[in-house]
């Protein structure tokens, strides 16, 4: 007698982003049964991606790298080598190994998305890792006194309002593959991120954006734990909500997911040196404007306050399940 067993499919969720908050997210949501996709910026252009970007007109690997690290499945070290960064040198200081790893594979294989590839199998990563576009684009702001600040590294220095921000070129194409992992999602998680430099370049690629907004699947948005000096001044969760709504012109999402835990007073006076706060949740405002919203304590704090991947991770996965079961 033969057994037949059922194989059961693992819900297929994108990540969309850039910057430290997606990759601590990765670290934990690679641990749940998901085939995750995450869809990386490549608007930024300080440091050592500005610098190779700018020289070998490649798109810039700093986010790219960061999530390759945290979806990885390699040995502790090589990970670690991969965000090695060289501290003196002519040349080599401010870069990190695996930008240059990443540069040296895109030179070597004559692709961009083919170099990503070939690394995430040297890294044994778990899932796909795409940019949002195969090229470089240069994110613009307009602030709300009528000045347009030009860089992805500038937006933030700039210490004004945002009012808007958009892509050059314009016409900038998706790439396809990101496109079609929107497409065949289950769930599709935002955030966290800077809201302006890592979450919006990739809303504002027009192809994208299409994608989201005409997907059946399950969407979240995590919310950032702290406002972001030059970037989120005394934002709410709704005001997160209302910026990307006015880029898009839809309400994106089903849930918001957020953070309602005490953050210690000597941790609260650590980012206000720096003009940061916690993010206020004004629940009303944001269940008004049709999203659900599950909050908790998400955060960790060492060195810097953090989210708690393994928390977070948790109530995506529940959401994403129990998303599934009703629709079966």
């Amino acid at each position: 007698m033969h057994i037949v067993q059922k194989v059961v499919r693992r819900p297929k969720i994108v990540v969309i982003g850039g910057g430290t908050g997606l990759s601590v997210m990765l670290r934990g949501l690679k641990e749940k049964p998901l085939d995750i996709t995450a869809i990386v910026t490549v608007a930024d252009d300080g440091g050592s991606s500005g610098i190779l970007r700018n020289e070998l007109q490649i798109p810039p690997p700093g986010d790219i790298r960061n999530v390759l690290s945290a979806m990885a499945d390699a040995e502790p070290l090589l990970a670690e080598v991969l965000q090695y960064r060289f501290k003196s040198g002519s040349g080599l200081a401010g870069h990190t190994l695996g930008n240059l790893m990443l540069a040296a594979i895109t030179d070597i294989s004559g692709d961009f998305v083919t170099g990503i590839k070939e690394l995430s199998h040297v890294l044994a990563v778990r899932g796909k890792v795409l940019p949002a576009a195969n090229r470089a684009i240069v994110l613009k702001a307009e602030m709300r006194d009528g000045t347009i600040i030009t860089g992805e590294s500038m937006i933030p220095k700039a210490n004004g309002a945002i009012k808007r921000v958009f892509l050059e070129p314009q016409d900038v194409e998706a790439l396809p593959e990101a496109v079609e992992a929107i497409e065949q999602a289950d769930a599709i998680l935002i955030g966290p991120g800077s809201l302006y430099t890592s979450i919006m370049p990739n809303l504002i690629v027009p192809k994208l954006a299409q994608a989201i907004v005409e997907s059946t699947a399950v969407k979240l948005f995590v919310c950032n734990v702290m406002t972001q000096p030059g970037e989120t001044d005394n934002y709410s969760v709704s005001d997160h909500l209302d910026a990307i709504y006015d880029h898009i012109g839809h309400h994106l999402f089903d849930y918001v997911i957020v953070n309602n835990g005490e953050i210690p007073p000597h941790v609260e006076s650590k980012y206000a040196e720096i003009g940061a706060k916690a993010v206020q949740l004004d629940i009303d405002e944001v269940t008004k404007r049709g999203y659900q919203v599950i909050a908790d304590q998400l955060v960790l704090f060492r060195t810097f306050l953090r989210h708690d991947a393994e928390r977070l991770s948790h109530h995506i996965y529940k959401l994403v399940e129990n998303w599934m079961l009703r629709k079966r």
